[in-house]
């Protein structure tokens, strides 16, 4: 483009000449780069909290369970289980690679539908590729009679909860 015809599309004063244009340029691209450095900056400092809910689970109250069944909370990942003996809660989440587990009442068993472990309604393994047998975990009455599950306190296994 000519001076002239550049001339006749600018208004008088206002020439854009090549060092003035690579110059807006640059000093827009710093603009934008310096935009970016703030906004990173900003999502670095600022709290990166979760926000989970509470391990300790409200079960109900122990009347609701009949004997010598298991009930499992889908939302809270644990099974409650009223024995002969007492109440127990297990985790639903298998051992091998947190899958959740599901009850089978006509097998009397826990089945992982990921890779197949299978676990005695008592969290013992019968057979597959779980380490270790589904966690017992604490399981109190509250002042108001509720039965409550911490999910996040295990205990050792055959510690009924007798009411």
């Amino acid at each position: 483009m000519t001076d002239e015809k550049q001339n006749a599309i600018l208004p008088p004063g206002q020439e854009l000449n090549r060092r003035a244009f690579f110059t807006k340029i640059g000093l827009g691209s710093l603009g934008i780069a310096a935009a970016g450095t703030l906004g990173f900056t900003y999502e670095f400092l600022s709290p990166n909290v979760l926000y989970e809910p509470s391990p300790i689970i409200n079960a109900g109250k122990p009347e609701s369970f009949a004997v010598d069944s298991v009930t499992m909370d889908v939302n809270a990942g644990i099974y409650l289980v009223r024995a002969v003996e007492g109440f127990f809660a297990l985790s639903a989440v298998c051992t091998h690679l947190g899958c959740l587990t599901a009850w089978n009442p006509e097998l009397g068993i826990i089945k992982c539908p990921c890779h197949g472990s299978q676990f005695k309604r008592t969290g013992e393994k019968i057979e597959g590729p779980a380490p270790k047998p589904l966690p017992w975990l604490k399981t109190w009455v509250s002042d108001d009679g509720d039965l409550m599950v911490d999910r996040s306190t295990d205990i050792p296994a055959l510690q009924f909860l007798r009411i």
